[in-house]
């Protein structure tokens, strides 16, 4: 009988030993992308003063001026659209700009347009600056750097 109580105690020791080290090991957190957000936002508002722009920012860390806002209903993420852009970076690094162009549905298209263009309604105007993860995130896109903060001047040419 004595034996089993000291195979007991032995199993016990070795199973609270095997429970510590357990909660011991500390999970290794993956806070990149809250350190990209940081810096995208540090970026868009010194951009912000360096060009003294009235943005607002959405709750989704994109920051938009309505430049004119355009008569009429406004598109949704089920809209096609059609658009008159500008996107450059925020050094100035010319990336594309294009007369019209035709997207089907706006959900296509960058998150961050997705949350601004329906804030204008046809014939409107605005500007975003898209924080990198609503934009091509951290995958190089084209001309487009990884983690790179895109501002847009976007008309809104029409939708449906």
């Amino acid at each position: 009988m004595q034996h089993i109580y000291t195979i007991m105690k032995k199993c016990f020791l070795l199973f609270g030993v095997f429970i510590i080290g357990l909660s011991s090991c500390k999970k290794k957190v993956d806070n990149s992308a809250a350190l990209q957000a940081a810096a995208d936002d540090a970026l868009i508002q010194a951009y912000i003063k360096q060009y003294n722009i009235p943005a607002v920012k959405d709750a989704s860390g994109l920051y938009y001026q309505i430049l004119s806002p355009g008569t009429g209903p406004h598109p949704t993420l089920t809209s096609n659209i059609t658009v008159a852009y500008t996107c450059v970076l925020t050094d100035g690094t010319a990336i594309e700009s294009k007369s019209s162009s035709y997207f089907n549905p706006l959900s296509s298209v960058i998150a961050g347009w997705g949350i601004g263009l329906p804030l204008i309604g046809t014939s409107g105007k605005i500007l975003l600056i898209i924080p990198s993860a609503l934009g091509y995130g951290n995958t190089v896109h084209g001309a487009i750097p990884a983690n790179s903060v895109l501002v847009y001047n976007i008309t809104l040419q029409g939708f449906n």
